[in-house]
């Protein structure tokens, strides 16, 4: 099998695994399984941001939230405790069960691997895939999902937001700060004031 036609197989079967998603969520008029749209979005902006891309980020992009409902975050207590407990477990849970995926796609052991070390988080700063895919989750983030979570957080201060923000820019590459900044991505309106306070 060429290594065309196996990352082929392995979106098959993300994008499979994803679609058992039963939350759903509606965008541009159409009705979609959660995770599959998360994961098309993520697919896109790698697309976007980093073109070159290699096949183990792409597919590590495209696994990230992989089956995400099946490890629920009120399985744990809600404290910061059962927040990093349910964190390091689902980053688990995710890096092994693309890691099957992959297995079924032909991939090898170390290809596998190295898929399963960017999906699991590790060596962020050090692994390139790793810090590519945070890019591009942050980028994300903020284009797709920052608007819908300030709109669930009323609650929250300008100072709890711009410390959102200053955490999610830290996570960055100083290649996907310029990305963002350059208007790479659509910047959710009613929050640019806070993002440019949280940046100056």
């Amino acid at each position: 099998m060429s290594s065309q036609e196996m990352f082929e197989k392995a979106v098959s079967l993300i994008d499979a695994a994803n679609s058992e998603d039963p939350n759903k969520v509606t965008a541009d008029g159409k009705e979609w399984p959660k995770e599959l749209l998360y994961s098309h979005r993520m697919a896109e902006m790698i697309d976007r941001f980093a073109p070159d891309a290699n096949d183990a980020a792409k597919l590590a992009v495209r696994a990230q939230h992989i089956q995400r409902w099946k490890s629920p975050r009120d399985e744990y207590p809600m404290n910061r405790q059962g927040y990093l407990q349910w964190r390091t477990n689902l980053y688990k849970f995710h890096a092994e069960t693309t890691g099957e995926l992959l297995k079924q796609a032909g991939y090898d052991d170390e290809f596998i691997e190295e898929v399963k070390k960017a999906v699991g988080k590790r060596a962020l700063k050090v692994n390139p895939n790793t810090q590519l895919l945070e890019d591009v989750v942050d980028l994300v983030f903020i284009e797709h999902y920052m608007l819908e979570f300030a709109e669930k957080h009323p609650e929250y201060s300008e100072e709890k937001w711009i410390d959102i923000i200053q955490k999610t820019w830290k996570k960055m590459s100083e290649t996907a700060h310029e990305f963002a900044l350059s208007g790479n991505i659509t910047l959710p309106e009613p929050l640019v004031p806070l993002i440019q306070k949280a940046l100056a």
